[in-house]
């Protein structure tokens, strides 16, 4: 049973459940066991192609979400000073654990009207151009770094080709190389292609258990591969995409558990451990000098790099 199906079925149960009436209490805890075997069962074999079924999931928390139970007093900031403000792309000030952070996310809406004023997460060249800026002013005032990414990839469209879109998140990973501050990123849903590997050169790379990292996406990739989107599925599995996937080949630092049935289930839960998370990291990651945290951020995607090519 892949997890579609597995929730079709639940839904069903829950269905029954709520139409009977007064029936003894029994009757509802046995429903209930049913649906927790039922789930257990499948979340146990979760093929890729689940995971990113998960990581597209409507309910699925989005940035906004976790900005406001990690960083209350967020404060956001507009504009790249140049053209426009982007809003697919979150960017503001905030305490954590009581000292300053600059908080950098991608933002996919929360129905059809906010996905279209958020492009649905897929950022602009003003989107990482207002990242570049507010990661300069985080640099000038010695503020760590958290982004949170969650994208399908950056804008393909003609105007943000046209005002230097490549341009744009080139000079993202040029300026997160080296900036002489922490940086934490955390993959909250979908990381899909160099619009999400802007926001991700940091010194510690997370992922929420069900979220997705790769080149592009699934149906992108069986589209060019195989010339044919409907082997997605096969396309995902050949991807390794998944954070277990990516931890074994030590792409990513971390996996962040989430509750059974995902993120959307229990949001404080997963909040509360990327609280832990990033408390502890940052904690590590200060005691460093500035010298050294940028040598380890080299060294890092140097080894990642170096292990890719000889992988090829």
């Amino acid at each position: 049973m892949n997890l579609k199906e597995c929730e079709i079925l639940i839904q069903s149960l829950e269905a029954e459940k709520a139409k009977a009436d007064n029936m003894d209490p029994s009757y509802y805890a046995e429903i209930d066991a049913q649906i927790l075997r039922i789930q257990e069962e499948t979340y146990k074999n979760l093929e890729a192609w689940d995971r990113v079924y998960l990581a597209r999931h409507s309910e699925r928390p989005k940035a906004q979400d976790y900005i406001a139970l990690l960083f209350p007093d967020f404060m956001e900031l507009h504009g790249d000073r140049g053209v426009r403000d982007d809003k697919a792309l979150i960017g503001g000030l905030a305490t954590f654990e009581g000292k300053a952070v600059t908080v950098l996310a991608q933002a996919k809406g929360k129905n059809t009207e906010e996905n279209l004023e958020r492009n649905f997460g897929m950022c602009s060249p003003e989107g990482y151009r207002k990242a570049l800026r507010l990661a300069k002013q985080a640099e000038k005032f010695k503020r760590p770094i958290i982004n949170l990414v969650d994208t399908s990839g950056a804008f393909p469209g003609k105007e943000a080709e046209e005002r230097g879109q490549a341009e744009a998140i080139a000079k993202c990973l040029e300026v997160f190389s080296t900036l002489e501050v922490p940086i934490i990123s955390i993959v909250i849903g979908e990381g899909g292609s160099g619009g999400a590997l802007a926001l991700s050169v940091a010194d510690r790379l997370a992922m929420l258990e069900n979220a997705v990292y790769s080149i592009l996406s699934p149906e992108g990739f069986a589209s060019i591969l195989w010339k044919d989107a409907s082997l997605a599925k096969e396309a995902a599995k050949q991807m390794k995409l998944t954070s277990y996937d990516l931890l074994s080949k030590k792409v990513i630092d971390a996996i962040i558990k989430e509750p059974l049935g995902g993120a959307q289930k229990d949001v404080k839960e997963v909040a509360n451990s990327m609280h832990i998370y990033i408390r502890d990291e940052l904690k590590q990651l200060q005691k460093l000098k500035t010298k050294d945290l940028i040598e380890k951020r080299y060294e890092k995607y140097r080894r990642m790099g170096s292990e890719a090519y000889e992988e090829s």
